[in-house]
């Protein structure tokens, strides 16, 4: 393969991805050959402000890079650009004994984390609806597993796993676990872990799963 024929396969690479994913993902093919590392085509170059010809990088720097750098694919690696913009960037070369071509893609997800702040920020809660409505939520706590607990006919020191268990279902039925620190508070009656209790509630949550699907 000439050096044309590489770079025309790049070309349509990077125009492809390009318009694959959009606005936000600028591509370009690189001349490694050259010291300056220049430019030869580029897409979306709006993500970070360069044009064909320019041997500015991602980061805004024209410093020359060492050998190891010339030679290396970087794939899925972070950088900012002097704009601000938070990019994932990746580069592959085609090298042989007559050029050094690399294919560079530059992702511009600086809108998506602002997303995910805003929504990290909306599901975010202080504390439960419950506790917060009705005051002295481990009093009712414990009215609550004393009456699953009368329901079993059995103190607390006598249950065996499955009646434990039961206990559990019987608790999450009347919501229990919708109270704050429930799970604590269970696991210190019952004198097991809080391990235990959680693994209690994943038990229950496959069977119902499972009786769905039946």
């Amino acid at each position: 393969m000439t050096k044309d024929e590489a770079f025309e396969f790049l070309d349509r690479t990077a125009r492809g991805i390009a318009e694959m994913f959009g606005t936000s993902c600028e591509t370009l093919v690189h001349d490694m050959g050259n010291p300056k590392h220049p430019i030869l085509s580029i897409y979306n170059g709006q993500v970070s402000g360069r044009e064909v010809g320019s041997t500015l990088d991602i980061l805004g720097s024209d410093k020359s890079l060492d050998t190891t750098a010339l030679t290396t694919d970087f794939v899925n690696l972070y950088a900012t650009t002097p704009s601000g913009e938070q990019i994932k960037s990746s580069t592959f070369h085609l090298i042989t004994e007559e050029y050094n071509l690399a294919l560079g893609i530059n992702f511009d997800f600086t809108s998506l984390a602002y997303a995910n702040r805003t929504l990290v920020g909306l599901m975010r809660a202080d504390a439960d609806l419950q506790s917060a409505m009705w005051q002295g939520g481990e009093s009712q706590l414990n009215q609550i597993f004393e009456e699953c607990l009368t329901s079993l006919g059995k103190p607390v020191a006598e249950l065996n796993k499955k009646e434990r268990m039961k206990l559990v279902a019987l608790m999450d039925q009347k919501n229990a676990f919708s109270f704050r620190k429930s799970v604590p508070f269970v696991a210190g009656r019952l004198k097991v872990s809080r391990y235990t209790v959680y693994k209690y509630l994943g038990e229950l949550a496959e069977e119902k799963s499972g009786a769905r699907k039946e």
